[in-house]
């Protein structure tokens, strides 16, 4: 009964808050899941950085004052606003603050705007409750923004009557500084001068609270929180799992930080369950990572997380779930790199190549039994084999040759008669020999092989399951061809080592044994993704072909454990890409990835890349891919 009342009492004085201080309009609110892919457009065509991705904000703690309603509902203390930092561009998952749609969608198309001037050294001014970003955060915050909005009122002049209707509406909204305290109804009426009046506000009087938020602004990028236990590095051992691993479907990424692992058998057991912290609050207590085997439970309480404490375990866990996390940076690992094959990578920060950065370590299985083609591929198989037979040039005479399978009648006749009229002729030159036509190309298939590929793409399939099925549907398929091609995995463990599984080199034949390899493939780490490409630039651009393609199987975005998280790493794939092509191979991705279209165009371009919506049937669209870039 006690329970049935608290939970009767949450919903009404929440709903009353909502309704009477809170200000929602949740029948005409929009979401970002819809205006994503406009969103990001909108912001490159403005002049954004293109290698920016377009996320979910999280909410964050303003410190303004609420209202008595909210005080005892315990809602409206937190907000959610937009921001950029060097990875994304932030924005609220939802909008409802306006009673019209229209307003709701202005409100993106204006914060979209508004982060595009943002200068791409910088840090976006933002809300007061953010960390300081200099003497005064909130100095910093008002006179950032209203430059940036004068800025986006001056180039895009398109936008001025969405701003004037926006902050109208917002105006309406905004607390009445008749019911604050002198110091904060001072700041409020400046404020409101700031949004009418873009640049006519200096500086704000201090007051005990911070202002309220301002969603017509963006708030700074939070500041990662620093490493709280430097975890030892991974040796290698993996825990192996067969259960799925669930995608929240979020747009989201959280704060995280990293923290030592508790010591085992110290539990929460002597206080009253009341009095045990917020989710949000991290509390060193080791809790077992079998526990929690209900994915629906544990999706929900992720989705409450507002930061993750990350430690390292070598447990299974009963339940898995997969989404990104803003973790800080590890130390850089300055060991000296003697042995193996060195790469440079390009430190984005600096805008240089930096030499001799990672390294490559080239594995070959030894103990992958050869083995046949699995017998549910057999008629996919056959299929692409008669279809890819078509493409092989057909085989002609080549004559006038120094030596050949017969001798040439036309060339023979022509050296006698030349002979008997005193003509010089000479005779090296009187053989003729079927070969292949003038199909010139060499193929580069390079699949990744990081852990996120242990994920399920459905009940029983998981992702290395499609990507080892299309491996071998490929080489089925270009062997029919006579096109010289190889097969390569990578996977990487920080920047030493970058591990490059050869599963068929250029000058091996295709067969049983090929397909062992391939049958082996196994999860490995992460995906340095410049790296793998530089490798497999050099060894195509090493093949005498005149048509070279470099392919690239993948299910996600670069990543590793240290600084390549993010931008860094986008941003080195995307040198490396055009290294290729400044050497004259095609660079051409293929990824599984649903968000492909964030980052791919500023990666391959927009004809270097294709998304397939639905992964099972990845084994049978990439031969004829290939078909089509090859024809």
């Amino acid at each position: 009964m006690e329970e049935q009342v608290g939970a009767l009492w949450h919903r009404v004085i929440t709903g009353l808050a909502q309704r009477v201080e809170g200000r929602r309009y949740p029948q005409a609110a929009a979401h970002l899941r819809d205006l994503a892919p406009t969103l990001g457009i909108f912001f490159r065509a403005l002049g954004g950085d293109g290698g920016l991705l377009v996320e979910t904000a999280e909410a964050g703690a303003h410190g303004a004052r609420r209202g008595l309603l909210q005080r005892l509902a315990g809602t409206g203390g937190r907000a959610t606003l937009a921001w950029r930092d060097e990875r994304a561009l932030r924005l609220p998952e939802t909008i409802d603050c306006f009673p019209e749609p229209g307003l709701n969608r202005d409100l993106y198309l204006w914060l979209t705007g508004l982060a595009a001037g943002q200068p791409d050294t910088a840090h976006p001014a933002g809300s007061p409750a953010g960390r300081p970003h200099g003497p005064d955060p909130i100095r910093t915050w008002l006179l950032t923004n209203q430059r940036l909005t004068r800025q986006a009122l001056a180039d895009l002049p398109g936008l001025a009557p969405r701003y004037r209707r926006l902050v109208d509406a917002h105006l309406l909204l905004r607390p009445d500084p008749t019911q604050l305290p002198a110091a904060e109804a001072e700041r409020e009426r400046l404020i409101r001068r700031a949004l009418q009046e873009p640049g006519s506000v200096a500086a704000l009087p201090w007051a005990r609270r911070p202002p309220h938020p301002v969603p017509l602004w963006l708030r700074p990028a939070p500041q990662l929180p620093a490493t709280a236990g430097r975890h030892a590095p991974h040796d290698g051992q993996q825990v192996r799992q067969d259960g799925p691993v669930e995608a929240l479907g979020e747009r989201r990424r959280r704060s995280a930080e990293r923290v030592a692992l508790p010591e085992k058998d110290q539990g929460l057991v002597t206080i009253r369950m009341e009095n045990i912290l917020t989710w949000g609050e991290h509390v060193q207590v080791d809790r077992g990572t079998d526990e929690e085997d209900d994915l629906e439970r544990a999706k929900t309480a992720a989705a409450d997380l507002d930061r993750i404490s990350v430690a390292r375990d070598r447990k299974a866990a009963g339940a898995r779930l997969r989404f990104d996390l803003d973790l800080p940076a590890e130390a850089e690992d300055d060991l000296i790199l003697d042995d193996g094959i060195l790469l440079p990578e390009w430190d984005w920060r600096r805008r240089r190549l930096e030499p001799d950065r990672c390294r490559i370590l080239s594995l070959l299985a030894q103990d992958a039994p050869p083995c046949p083609l699995p017998a549910r591929l057999t008629r996919t198989a056959k299929r692409l084999r008669s279809q890819f037979q078509a493409l092989a040039p057909a085989r002609v005479w080549q004559r006038g040759q120094s030596d050949g399978q017969e001798v040439d009648l036309d060339a023979y006749l022509r050296l006698a008669a030349d002979r008997r009229a005193g003509i010089g002729a000479r005779g090296d030159a009187l053989y003729r020999e079927m070969r292949s036509g003038a199909r010139d190309l060499a193929c580069l298939l390079l699949a990744d092989l990081s852990l996120s590929t242990d994920s399920y793409v459905n009940d029983q399939t998981r992702v290395i399951d499609v990507i080892r099925d299309s491996l071998f549907l490929f080489a089925e398929s270009l062997a029919a061809t006579g096109d010289r091609f190889g097969i390569f995995g990578f996977s990487s463990r920080r920047r030493d080592p970058v591990r490059v599984h050869t599963l068929k080199d250029f000058g091996e034949t295709y067969g049983a044994r090929i397909r062992g390899r391939i049958q082996g493939i196994r999860p490995g780490y992460y995906t340095r993704m410049g790296a793998g490409i530089r490798h497999a630039t050099n060894l195509l651009a090493a093949q005498p072909a005149e048509r070279r393609l470099l392919l690239l199987l993948s299910d996600g975005k670069p990543n590793d454990l240290d600084r390549y998280e993010g931008r860094f790493g986008i941003e080195d794939t995307r040198q490396a890409v055009a290294a290729a092509r400044r050497l004259g191979l095609t660079p051409f991705c293929v990824t599984i990835d649903e968000r492909g279209n964030d980052y791919l165009p500023h990666l391959f371009g927009n004809g270097g890349y294709v998304v397939i919506r639905r992964p099972a049937e990845l084994p049978s669209q990439l031969p004829l891919l290939y078909a089509r870039l090859t024809a």
